[in-house]
């Protein structure tokens, strides 16, 4: 696990959100992402980042194909065999959050059974991004993305 992203683990949520708000959109994400599940504020980060892991949720891989490299799709790689299920549209908007430019994981009209959730991301250091799950209006979780190839 990136060194950021371990330490991500043992801060609140209100911690997070000010890392979130003090970092840029950054650049898109491309290709294949390790993903961490983040239970802000919990003494069981640390396991439940390692469950989720291992039998859920391992991170997302990036397609973005616009001409100016600022939309695209991705799928998330889910079960223990990482299997790509669930697409999404990529794209840059505001945050839910703080109202500043993000990174926009949008699965209202590509899949059924997420079409409530909208993530966003932030690129708080290169190849790493920050990110918080909405369902509906309403902040569940947050997870950290890392580039398995980070040139």
């Amino acid at each position: 696990m990136h060194s950021t992203v371990e330490k991500w683990l043992s801060l609140s949520r209100e911690e997070l959100d000010e890392i979130y708000s003090s970092a840029q959109a950054g650049e898109m994400p491309r290709g294949d992402t390790h993903g961490t599940a983040i239970l802000a504020g919990s003494p069981l980060s640390k396991a439940v980042a390692a469950f989720a892991r291992l039998f859920a949720w391992q991170g997302k891989v990036f397609d973005i194909f616009s001409a100016d490299g600022q939309a695209g799709v991705l799928v998330n790689k889910i079960t223990p065999f990482s299997l790509t299920f669930i697409v999404a549209k990529v794209y840059r908007d505001n945050s839910w959050l703080d109202g500043r430019e993000t990174i926009v994981i949008d699965y209202s009209k590509t899949s059924f059974f997420a079409k409530l959730v909208r993530d966003e991301i932030r690129e708080v250091e290169p190849g790493v991004y920050l990110g918080k799950v909405w369902w509906r209006k309403t902040r569940i979780l947050d997870f950290a993305l890392t580039r398995t190839d980070p040139g």
